[in-house]
């Protein structure tokens, strides 16, 4: 009997964790808006290189000039790694340009499409609009 609590709860607590990763995961037109680009300058003050998506915070300014806090969402680790991307790449401090779509909420984030450095090199940024759009083509096959 011990055994199979042991084991009911073992697969509870996979199954819970499995979904909460999963949950987290999100379609690009749930949270952004395609219909609205903008294109971000300012300096990185944090990276988080973490799953489902990596972020990248930049203090910059809004579309009045104001300073603003920005959220970037990029791909996946996995995915920015694919694209040449490596974790140390962005620096806190680093001057960076990104290209984007605006968040549907109103918010100060986006997600990313590019991002250009300080050295003037630009880096695919595995928005989740290209992973949405893949899906979309595969699901007309």
């Amino acid at each position: 009997m011990k055994k199979g609590v042991i084991g009911f709860l073992g697969a509870a607590a996979l199954v819970f964790s499995s979904t909460s990763a999963v949950s987290a995961h999100h379609a690009f037109a749930a949270e952004y808006d395609w219909k609205k680009p903008v294109t971000i300058t300012g300096t990185v003050t944090k990276v988080d290189w973490a799953n489902p998506h990596t972020h990248v915070y930049v203090d910059g300014k809004d579309e009045s000039g104001n300073p603003a806090k920005w959220n970037l969402e990029l791909g996946s680790p996995k995915a920015l790694t694919a694209h040449g991307w490596t974790r140390a790449m962005l620096k806190q401090g680093e001057q960076i340009t990104a290209d984007g779509w605006l968040a549907k909420d109103g918010s100060k984030s986006a997600s990313a499409k590019s991002i250009k450095l300080a050295n003037g090199k630009e880096l695919f940024a595995a928005s989740s609009f290209f992973e949405s759009s893949q899906e979309n083509r595969q699901a007309r096959r």
